[in-house]
């Protein structure tokens, strides 16, 4: 298993898999992972990977197709906490 910080973030963006994802989504108490949270998590991937930081949660709403209400059905820890977690990428600074 990878490394985390002290806050349960992965430490090496590229060190993520799917099998990872699913470990930390276990972890979270989400299980199984639906076609639903991977929209959610393939877009917080490849959105880090364009840009180099997540997205603002009205970017995440907009992209993905899903209210924030939505969102936080899937992932209950929220976009930052959970999502962004699962997905593999760093703490966020901002509001995801």
């Amino acid at each position: 298993m990878p490394a985390f910080d002290d806050k349960g973030y992965l430490k090496d963006f590229d060190a993520w898999d799917r099998d990872v994802a699913e470990t930390i989504a276990a972890n979270e108490g989400i299980d199984p992972l639906t076609s639903d949270h991977w929209r959610v998590i393939d877009f917080l991937r490849r959105y880090q990977t364009e840009h180099g930081v997540a997205p603002m949660i009205r970017v995440l709403c907009k992209e993905t197709g899903f209210t924030l209400r939505k969102i936080y059905e899937l992932f209950p820890n929220g976009p930052a906490k959970g999502a962004c977690r699962v997905a593999g990428l760093p703490r966020p600074d901002s509001c995801v």
